[in-house]
């Protein structure tokens, strides 16, 4: 008997270290039970490429389309109709990664919470699901989403690595929590075991973040740091591992969660003759 199929809620599959064999990777993905990944979308010129490659995978692929705060001084009012086109491709099922990032400011904090803004107020608009990104930012995080949440679609905090009480005010908010490698992290990631006991069920899910965060419990190690969705069921282990709960338990309620989520379709028989 299979494993129940996992999905990687979000994977930098643009990334140019996934160039010499993507092919290959996402049938390594495959093999491993991880059927659909999310392509995830960071400037107006990533997410093109993330529908590209989504559009060339159909079924198995899906893309984010949104605007990092790495990238906010970017997003101009000449880039909202653009970025707004971008969201009606049907492979794109939510909208970002988007947020605050107060650790590398690589753009002014005052451009990063006018692009959040902006594009908090596009998913209402399109109701589309949030893929958000928060480091080194909670308290402003929190309170552009508290302000608008009553409106907003369903969101997830995309790899989540902060606090017990930065999960729980997020929980509280209705947000779904990502988890990734992190949590296989003995050095910096050891705190996130206590998150992932406390996460509902049916808030739950899981991802890669490939090409970083290699779950540094794999075994054998891989030759190469670079991560990728086929090493997912390995994240889903230490998460079940932390919560008391089977791998196939984790497996089966955030496959769910991925599929209600982000409205992701059955598996297709195309994708399972891979």
């Amino acid at each position: 008997m299979h494993p129940p199929p996992l999905v990687d809620i979000g994977v930098n599959l643009t990334h140019e270290s996934y160039d010499a064999d993507r092919a290959e990777v996402l049938a390594r993905a495959h093999a491993a039970g991880v059927q659909q990944l999310l392509i995830t979308g960071t400037s107006l010129a990533i997410s093109q490429r993330a529908i590209t490659l989504a559009e060339s995978y159909p079924g198995q692929c899906y893309a984010t389309v949104g605007v990092h705060p790495h990238h906010a001084s970017e997003l101009t009012d000449e880039a909202h109709a653009p970025l707004r086109a971008l969201l009606q491709a049907p492979c794109v099922v939510a909208l970002g990664e988007c947020g605050l990032d107060y650790y590398r400011d690589y753009s002014p904090r005052a451009a990063q919470r006018l692009a959040f803004e902006w594009q908090l107020s596009l998913a209402i608009e399109q109701k589309k699901p949030l893929f958000l990104h928060q480091r080194d930012a909670h308290a402003d995080f929190l309170s552009m989403l508290s302000d608008v949440v009553k409106d907003l679609p369903h969101a997830v905090a995309h790899c989540f690595t902060g606090t017990v009480d930065e999960a729980e005010a997020y929980l509280a908010l209705g947000l779904s929590i990502g988890l990734t490698g992190w949590i296989c992290d003995e050095r910096r990631g050891a705190h996130l075991l206590a998150v992932a006991r406390r996460i509902p069920a049916d808030r739950l899910l899981l991802e890669t973040d490939g090409p970083y965060l290699l779950p540094r419990t794999l075994r054998p190690k891989p030759s190469s740091r670079r991560n990728e969705p086929s090493y997912l069921p390995e994240v889903c282990r230490v998460v079940a591992g932390a919560r008391g709960e089977t791998p196939d338990a984790v497996a089966r309620c955030t496959t769910d969660n991925a599929r209600r989520l982000f409205s992701l379709p059955a598996i297709s028989e195309k994708v399972l003759d891979l």
